[in-house]
């Protein structure tokens, strides 16, 4: 993201309130560690094991580098831990180096939604890699190496294929706005097609999955083995296992929402219509699977991603954050439940109980 080298003299009054914000940043960031902390669950870890040399054409990049560490679980949680904490580090460095309020008001209403536990809820998933790798790519944009951005993209894909749906379409906006059409293209081609490869091979080679599960029985984690039955399915058998039609109705609100929300800033043109197919495309992934709370964690984090970028220098009027507050007080209705049993801590000390008939 952009960083500042140099910056004028803030008046007393600027300063005052960007004390203030840093505070608000300081304590949004204590509320979201607070409300989703967890240690990284069994399905992350065993995800993060599957590795190329294994037999696997999918996911397997993280698992790759971890693999001459071996399959203990301390090995992931590390791993997991230290994504996270990159992750972390990139959006306090995108909040101090922001040039305007209204940039950094937007990077602590997102920790305040139910998107900034989940960010800690989320730790060991592949999507904090994806978006490590966007901001890694962005920052290579700002100093000038498109190709050295474009390689990072394309190893994203590798990482997880929901990049082709997440990150990547961010990548491109932030390439139309930067250099012209012909050369966009051919700086997402290589993350495009290699994309569209890993889509077309078999996701697994015969008889990775019982090798792995035999390498992981020894292991001080129970692996999940419904895990590494993802790599078995063909798609036609995952969308037996889930309604796509609840999926896309759980995310449609929230699309109206971010989409609206975006098209209410920027006057709807053609110009609008890069950045809210960047917003609205990790909707798609409900015919990618029923990870429904995740999808919509990854669109609220998409159009904070966008308008962030968007924004640059500008500064948001009253009106315009009268109603982008509204629009974020809506998204706190919207329920994001976590995995594996998990539930959002909440910030009283006990538990409240009915009261007397």
């Amino acid at each position: 993201m952009t960083l500042l080298l140099e910056r004028a003299p803030v008046p007393a009054a600027k300063t005052t309130l960007r004390r203030s914000v840093t505070a608000l940043f300081a304590i949004a960031v204590l509320v979201a560690g607070y409300t989703g902390f967890r240690l990284p669950g069994e399905w992350a870890a065993t995800l993060q094991a599957v590795s190329l040399t294994d037999g696997f054409h999918r996911r397997f990049l993280v698992g790759t580098l971890l693999k001459p560490f071996g399959h203990d679980y301390v090995v992931f949680a590390v791993a997991s831990f230290a994504v996270l904490g990159a992750v972390l580090v990139a959006v306090t460095l995108a909040f101090f180096h922001s040039r305007t309020e209204s940039r950094r008001l937007l990077i602590v209403a997102w920790l305040l939604l139910p998107t900034g536990g989940y960010l800690f809820h989320e730790v060991g998933y592949f999507d904090q890699m994806l978006y490590l790798l966007l901001f890694g790519a962005l920052w290579a944009l700002h100093r000038n190496r498109p190709v050295v951005a474009s390689a990072v993209m394309a190893l994203s894909v590798t990482v997880h294929e929901i990049a082709l749906l997440t990150v990547l379409p961010v990548f491109g906006f932030v390439l139309l706005r930067k250099v012209p059409f012909r050369r966009a293209c051919a700086l997402l081609a290589p993350a495009a097609m290699l994309g569209a490869v890993i889509l077309a091979l078999p996701p697994v080679a015969p008889g990775s999955i019982d090798k792995l599960r035999q390498e992981l029985s020894t292991t001080d984690f129970a692996y999940r083995v419904d895990a590494l039955k993802l790599f078995g399915r063909t798609q036609a058998e995952s969308w037996q296992l889930y309604s796509i039609t609840n999926v896309l109705l759980y995310l449609l609100p929230i699309v109206i929402v971010v989409a609206g929300g975006f098209l209410y800033l920027h006057r709807p043109t053609l110009a609008a219509a890069v950045p809210v197919a960047a917003i609205a495309a990790p909707a798609l992934l409900a015919f990618g699977g029923w990870d429904d709370a995740r999808w919509g964690f990854l669109l609220v984090s998409n159009f904070v991603v966008v308008l962030w970028l968007w924004l640059g220098r500008r500064e948001l009027e009253l009106r315009q954050v009268a109603v982008l507050t509204a629009l974020f007080l809506v998204l706190t209705h919207v329920p994001m439940p976590y995995f594996d049993g998990y539930a959002p801590r909440g910030l009283t000390l006990v538990t409240p109980v009915e009261g007397l008939p």
